[in-house]
């Protein structure tokens, strides 16, 4: 250990003996941004950054497990990503698999898969089923992991899935429209029964949702911070965490 990364271990455990757990957010949104830019910086390959962000994830995990965070949602793949050129985008998906299995195996997890998985090839897919199966009765932390996933897409298939559940049941378009609001919508979200996130996370310096979690988000606080995500260490964590917490939430009121 160097000089720097022991005065961060220190700087760190001083962030992380002041901070309330009272004020942690309970549900953290993360944007995992800056992989092609961290590997390009260093010298390396894309397929190594994404390599590198993978493996940070069990990292993040472990800190929000420290921290009492109940459920993190993590945006790996956007649909955008997916008009990717297939010499990019096969190694990519095979890094997101290995780290989904990663997830499962790990044990402490709940894993969930939100995003549209008929965009996503038939290998893909099943690495997601299974590994939401595989963890259903576990205690630890629920980790949304989004792939293939865009705000607005989530929007259409619950309203598509809105649609289709009234039909069945012999519902009337006027009946519909008379009964259907905000909660009716979000009970067909892929994030249905869930807190909407407390605090989102973008790494990279880029200040824009992209489309995470568009209706979800709507009385989110939001956390830009300059580093690249496989760069990003424990203390970058807690100082989103002790900004969340000196932040007076109005919710528009």
């Amino acid at each position: 250990m160097n000089l720097r990364d022991l005065v961060y271990g220190l700087y760190a455990r001083r962030v992380e003996g002041r901070l309330d757990h009272a004020q942690v957010p309970k549900h953290i949104g993360v944007i995992l941004d800056g992989n092609r830019r961290w590997a390009k910086a260093s010298g390396g390959t894309p397929e190594q950054g994404h390599k590198a962000g993978a493996d940070k994830i069990q990292e993040l995990l472990g800190w929000c497990a420290e921290t009492d965070v109940e459920v993190v949602t993590l945006w790996m793949l956007s649909t955008d990503n997916l008009n990717r050129p297939e010499e990019q985008l096969l190694p990519l998906l095979g890094i997101i698999e290995d780290a989904v299995r990663a997830l499962a195996s790990d044990g402490r997890w709940r894993v969930h898969h939100v995003g549209t998985l008929d965009l996503l090839p038939a290998r893909t897919q099943s690495v997601l089923k299974e590994a939401e199966q595989a963890t259903l009765d576990n205690k630890g932390i629920l980790v949304n992991v989004a792939v293939g996933y865009g705000g607005r897409q989530e929007i259409a298939d619950a309203v598509r899935s809105l649609l289709l559940d009234h039909a069945e049941r012999g519902t009337s378009f006027e009946e519909l429209a008379e009964v259907v609001d905000i909660d009716l919508i979000s009970e067909h979200l892929y994030t249905r029964g869930q807190p909407d996130p407390d605090l989102v996370i973008r790494t990279s310096g880029e200040q824009r949702l992209s489309g995470f979690m568009l209706w979800q988000s709507a009385h989110s606080e939001y956390y830009f911070c300059e580093v690249h995500w496989p760069a990003f260490r424990k203390v970058d964590f807690l100082r989103a965490l002790r900004d969340y917490a000196a932040r007076h939430r109005r919710f528009g009121n």
